[in-house]
């Protein structure tokens, strides 16, 4: 990957993402809105309370109060507040309150609203109508399986509007934009010739979420115009989505251009898009050519580790594919270099390793068995990256296809190799007297891949992790008995591990103990559930509520009550105080910096949570632990594994700015999980809209993000 576009190209992109932004960004500024008012407001929606001060506020004389509060409805999430959202949307005199209406009931996620969109549609108002589309497809999105035809009947909805409104000579940006994710969202049968007449927009944008639907939703409707796109059109979002498509579809006809747009685009994005597309394809002509394309720019990859690291990560994938079974020599040799450079940090280059030759995968830890297990043992201990990334390598031959030769011999030796990173806890390892460095990080991965072969002894390691020191091993422990036949003996161990998990600062093995209980299904389990319903996280008490519920031990909803927030008056005062004033981060890392424009109006308690660790040096030395190539880059995460965070959540802030390329969202693993953890989009990422927070979006520097690869380092935030 090249490290970015030129300054006047970025320049140009960031100008373009900001008109993009809809017209929410330039409704009533909150600071109209009386302070104390708005403060009630806040923590409120912060300890996801529905009662009445929220109901006296959705019908104050302010059209900036009720629009304010109708937000908050919708962030809360109570089905409680759908009537008087409904009638707001049909009955308030202001334009601006009746489309956050729309939104919030998307927001809520509940089928009770979906009348009062329906009707919406119908508005004179194209905002209103957009708001309406986007939240009918929230609504449809969320509908259980069972629900089809009601999900069928949302979306025939949401089809004939966008339907009708690309028949136009002039139609609205915001309803076709809005209206293209719905049908992603709510994937209406037929809807694939909809979303191709979008791709004749003179609106790029419009283009690239239209591809971005066709890409998720695997339709081929619009090929033959895509053909065309993916080399002619002037935007790279427009470009690397019709790769995307094109290889989603297993376009064969799409070959010859998508070998050239792999390797000669100038833009990486594209190029990621199309090497990932080859892929689908599955004509063995491309490895030769994209191995010749990955051996050309890995010099400057390994030495310099600039972007073009993610690429060939990409490439790697990609061969492990195209050659898979074949032993490919050249492959493997260019494969083997990367893995001794990469320090075996890279789960890519295993993975391809393996898929390729899992013999040679096998005996390059040696021919005896006892040294093999002693080089993983050290693998582990000191390098836990290269441990976790070569357990992915070993749990990858149990999934080798039935037709390999040897398979049970190879299985066999990996499934002893993966026992061996385990039995490392029962001896006193010490490798040069350097004793053991956040060892245990690696242990899920293993633990994963060991479950993977259904080992004899696969109990007994499970239950002894179970009442290990560290909370994510406790989580992937419990996930994994979870996954096992219903047992007496593993509901009594799960049950006791149920009051150490109440205490942890993370809520993962909490949270995974909750689901592993609630599958057993038995009385003992059910007790335990019971006794969640007294731990202080609201979204635990949710879940064991909902559990409750699923095994007939009746409606506990009663006790999930509200949040019991940490921020206390002058947390929200402090907060609240940066509405209508620039905040900005300059974030340092080893590539460069980039500048975040924090948007404390949309998200102040996000962006006040953010400023707060950033004052602190928390993300000081911190690594990108998640780069996904013309997706995100994420950081945040103190473990460094992707599963860390700063020991509390905060609730979400979800608003309507959308994830334009450069938005920085909260990271999460369910609603109102975030902590930490944030990211910044590569491109568009529509699909996000609605579900994540935007709390700022990266104003200079996108060069730099486009630049960061996994491993890279921050060395400071600055909050001007």
């Amino acid at each position: 990957m090249k490290t970015g576009p030129q300054f006047y190209v970025t320049a140009l992109l960031a100008l373009f993402a900001l008109a993009a932004c809809t017209a929410a960004q330039t409704r009533k500024p909150y600071q109209t809105i009386p302070q104390p008012t708005l403060l009630k407001i806040v923590k409120a929606e912060d300890e996801r309370r529905w009662d009445g001060d929220l109901r006296t506020f959705l019908n104050s004389p302010s059209a900036a109060v009720r629009s304010r509060a109708a937000l908050a409805a919708g962030r809360i999430g109570n089905e409680g507040a759908i009537a008087e959202l409904s009638n707001m949307l049909a009955n308030d005199k202001d334009q601006d309150v009746r489309a956050m209406a729309a939104f919030a009931i998307g927001e809520v996620e509940s089928f009770k609203g979906s009348t009062a969109l329906v009707t919406a549609l119908t508005n004179d108002s194209n905002e209103i109508r957009a708001r309406a589309l986007e939240g009918l497809g929230k609504i449809a999105g969320a509908l259980p399986i069972e629900q089809q035809a009601r999900q069928a009947e949302l979306g025939g909805a949401i089809v004939e509007v966008v339907s009708s409104e690309a028949r136009k000579t002039s139609p609205d940006r915001q309803v076709l934009l809005f209206g293209a994710t719905a049908i992603l969202r709510s994937r209406p049968t037929g809807a694939g010739a909809t979303l191709a007449t979008l791709l004749n927009s003179k609106d790029s944008r419009i283009r690239t979420d239209a591809a971005n639907a066709l890409a998720r939703l695997r339709l081929k409707d619009g090929n033959a115009q895509l053909l065309d796109l993916l080399s002619t059109d002037s935007d790279p979002n427009v470009r690397a989505n019709a790769a995307r498509v094109l290889g989603a579809t297993e376009e064969k006809s799409a070959y010859d251009k998508l070998i050239v747009a792999a390797t000669q685009d100038k833009d990486s994005r594209v190029r990621v898009s199309a090497i990932r597309s080859l892929v689908t394809l599955k004509d063995p002509k491309a490895a030769d050519v994209l191995l010749k394309y990955g051996v050309s720019i890995t010099d400057r990859a390994l030495k310099e580790m600039p972007a073009e690291l993610n690429e060939l990560l990409e490439i790697a994938t990609a061969l492990g594919r195209l050659y898979a079974g074949t032993g490919n020599p050249a492959a493997l040799d260019w494969l083997n270099k990367g893995e001794i450079d990469l320090n075996h940090s890279a789960p890519e280059l295993e993975l391809a390793l393996v898929r390729i030759s899992p013999d040679k995968y096998l005996s390059s830890f040696g021919s005896d068995e006892p040294a093999a297990r002693r080089k993983l043992q050290e693998t582990l201990i000191l390098h836990w990256r290269s441990g976790a990334a070569i357990a992915q390598g070993l749990r990858e031959i149990s999934a080798l296809p039935a037709t390999v030769e040897n398979k049970p011999e190879l299985m066999k030796s990996a499934e002893s190799l993966l026992r061996a990173m385990l039995d490392y806890k029962n001896s006193d390892v010490k490798i040069n007297s350097i004793l053991p460095l956040h060892t245990e990080y690696g242990i899920p991965d293993v633990l994963r891949a060991y479950a993977a072969y259904k080992p004899a002894d696969l109990q007994q390691f499970l239950r002894t992790n179970l009442d290990d020191n560290d909370v994510v091993v406790r989580a992937t422990a419990a996930g994994l008995i979870g996954n096992l036949p219903p047992a007496e003996e593993n509901t009594r161990l799960l049950a006791a591990a149920l009051p150490r998990a109440m205490k942890d600062d993370l809520n993962d093995a909490l949270q995974s103990i909750i689901d592993a209980l609630a599958k057993q299904k038995n009385a003992l389990a059910n007790e335990a559930l019971k006794s969640a319903l007294r731990s202080s996280d609201q979204s635990v008490r949710k879940q064991a509520s909902e559990a409750l519920k699923a095994n007939g031990e009746g409606d506990f909803s009663a006790q999930v009550g509200t949040v019991q927030t940490r921020n206390k008056l002058s947390d929200y005062q402090r907060a609240l105080a940066r509405i209508g004033k620039p905040v900005r981060a300059v974030v340092t890392t080893t590539k460069g910096s980039f500048t975040i424009e924090l948007l404390p109006k949309e998200a102040p308690l996000t962006v006040d949570n953010f400023v707060q660790l950033a004052r602190r040096g928390y993300y000081r030395g911190i690594v990108f632990h998640r780069v996904v190539p013309n997706f995100v880059i994420q950081d945040g995460d103190p473990r460094g594994d992707g599963n860390g965070g700063p020991g509390y959540s905060i609730r979400c802030e979800v608003n309507e700015v959308p994830y334009d390329r450069g938005a920085v969202g909260m990271a999460l693993s369910g609603k109102d999980t975030g902590g930490s953890q944030w990211f910044v989009t590569h491109a568009p990422q529509p699909h996000l809209d609605g579900g994540y927070t935007v709390f700022g979006r990266v104003v200079s520097g996108m060069n730099v993000v486009d630049s960061i690869v996994r491993g890279d380092v921050i060395r400071s935030i600055n909050v001007r």
